[in-house]
């Protein structure tokens, strides 16, 4: 009986000893990320957890080929100096311009207004565009909720929304003849311009974006971004208001950005 007993043991506890040398390789895998299986997404809840936490008013927008993300990104804000963004594509859109190489004096407007955020330069930018241009522009690029002003530009009326949508294509709103010089004025804001979005660009990537920021009050501060990797693209709009100064809102564009950003560098690909 004990010899019998010992045979019909053994295949069990070889059995058993199997099973759990077949369970060790898949208990010692550390499971892949979201990001890394499925495309990189914006972290979106560590942004929220980090506006709740802010002061004054935060919407953001992220776009990317299929996707959309928003927090209040249909709210309507003043679109402080991001309007220069639509008043460059105008510009360079209107049919005296699009078939003719850039003279000196259309440089001479559109390097400053984007660059160092000239008031000037966009007053007379306006001025020669129009009010119309504008709202074709926002026609093509289906933005639904765009309100233009003038002659107090500053006060047009932006979503975050609209603004992500167009800047993830504000590229191809361009006439391919100045397609680059748009592009390049856009990733050549002056150094003391680039704070918030400026301090938290992913290794890898190349941004282009514009602020706005009012009278420097923290009445507005506002960024709109697009960034590019080879093919891929991601756009990201971050509004804020009633900030309470402008370096605690420049603080709230690099927190919010900072947070969404997180894993785009080390991502293989964006959903």
């Amino acid at each position: 009986m004990r010899s019998r007993a010992r045979r019909s043991i053994r295949p069990a506890l070889l059995g058993a000893v199997l099973a759990a040398a077949l369970a060790l390789p898949a208990a010692a895998q550390v499971p892949e990320a979201a990001d890394d299986v499925h495309g990189w997404a914006p972290h979106t809840s560590a942004a929220d957890d980090y506006i709740a936490g802010r002061g004054g008013e935060v919407a953001y927008a992220v776009a990317t080929e299929h996707r959309f993300w928003g927090h209040h990104s249909s709210t309507r804000y003043h679109s402080a100096s991001v309007l220069k963004a639509m008043l460059l594509v105008a510009y360079l859109d209107r049919g005296s311009v699009r078939h003719r190489s850039l003279r000196d004096s259309d440089r001479s407007l559109l390097d400053p207004m984007i660059t160092r955020s000239d008031n000037d330069a966009a007053n007379r930018v306006i001025q020669i565009v129009g009010l119309d241009a504008l709202r074709a522009l926002a026609r093509r690029a289906h933005m639904h909720h765009f309100t233009p002003a003038y002659p107090v530009w500053g006060n047009s009326l932006i979503t975050a929304s609209d603004q992500a949508r167009f800047f993830y294509r504000i590229d191809r709103y361009v006439t391919e003849r100045h397609r680059d010089y748009a592009m390049h004025l856009l990733a050549s804001i002056t150094p003391s311009q680039r704070w918030g979005v400026g301090q938290v660009v992913p290794d890898g990537w190349k941004v282009y974006f514009k602020g706005g920021w009012g009278s420097g009050t923290g009445a507005t501060d506002h960024q709109v971004a697009l960034f590019r990797r080879g093919d891929d693209r991601v756009a990201i709009a971050v509004l804020t208001r009633n900030d309470g100064s402008h370096s605690y809102g420049k603080r709230t564009l690099q927190g919010v950005f900072g947070r969404l950003l997180r894993g785009l560098a080390d991502a293989e690909t964006v959903r």
